[in-house]
């Protein structure tokens, strides 16, 4: 499935392929190569960015920091 509007138009869940670097529907790419489920194609798309902001508030919290 190549054309986004036929990728917005279908019904959650959606995924973030790692692989292809693009939003995928249920029958995408194996869960491994993939991030989510997300409940909206808007969310899929920032998949990697809210990956980057839970990182940096894990990282910042004291309670899993040796130091």
């Amino acid at each position: 499935m190549n054309d986004q509007s036929e990728l917005e138009s279908m019904k959650p869940p959606f995924w973030w392929c790692l692989r292809h670097e693009r939003v995928e529907g249920r029958d995408g790419c194996a869960n491994s190569d993939r991030l989510g489920p997300y409940e909206s194609f808007e969310a899929a798309e920032q998949a990697l960015e809210t990956a980057r902001q839970r990182t940096a508030q894990w990282d910042a919290d004291t309670r899993w920091n040796d130091s």
